[in-house]
């Protein structure tokens, strides 16, 4: 069904139709739950919380087990703040955490594994094109910055990438 369609069906039912609709909608799907309890009740600081909280987790789990470093959490968590319309700064926020959580880890345990670079230049990468996207630069250019410092500092064998990310938004 295209939006069209869905328009022109949506104008046919009463109101009261439409209501049961979008309650079976809000019973049905966790979705629509989600974004009707955050239209109403935006508590985005217990949302940034939580993530905040499970993107350290991952670097700096709470139990005894060893650090998963899974870049994909950090990434679930930013796709549904997009989808729920969160603030752009909060997202960008949240971009940056996830790379300063990552580096924070780094400083003191050696990674081995290629990938995890690879992967926090992907991150770092994708949050300039969102900052640039945005016009959120002046307000988040100084948390680049450190972090380009940061990788340097480390000797992390992709820091040219990180200088070339940030140079593409100066």
């Amino acid at each position: 069904m295209s939006k069209r369609e869905l328009k022109s069906y949506l104008k046919e039912l009463k109101k009261a139709q439409l209501e049961e609709q979008i309650i079976d909608l809000y019973d049905r799907f966790k979705d629509v739950k989600e974004f009707y309890n955050f239209a109403f009740n935006p508590n985005e600081n217990k949302l940034i919380e939580e993530c905040k909280f499970k993107i350290s987790k991952e670097y700096f789990p709470v139990s005894s087990r060893r650090p998963k470093m899974r870049r994909s959490v950090a990434q679930k968590y930013i796709k549904h703040f997009i989808r729920l319309g969160v603030d752009t700064p909060i997202i960008t926020d949240i971009m940056l955490y996830n790379i300063e959580i990552a580096q924070t880890y780094s400083k003191d345990v050696y990674i081995k594994q290629e990938a995890f670079y690879k992967s926090m230049l992907k991150s770092f990468s994708d949050t300039i094109k969102y900052i640039s996207d945005n016009g959120l630069k002046r307000q988040f250019i100084e948390r680049l910055e450190i972090i380009v410092d940061e990788t340097s500092d480390q000797n992390w064998f992709n820091t040219k990438g990180f200088d070339l990310a940030l140079d593409s938004l100066i």
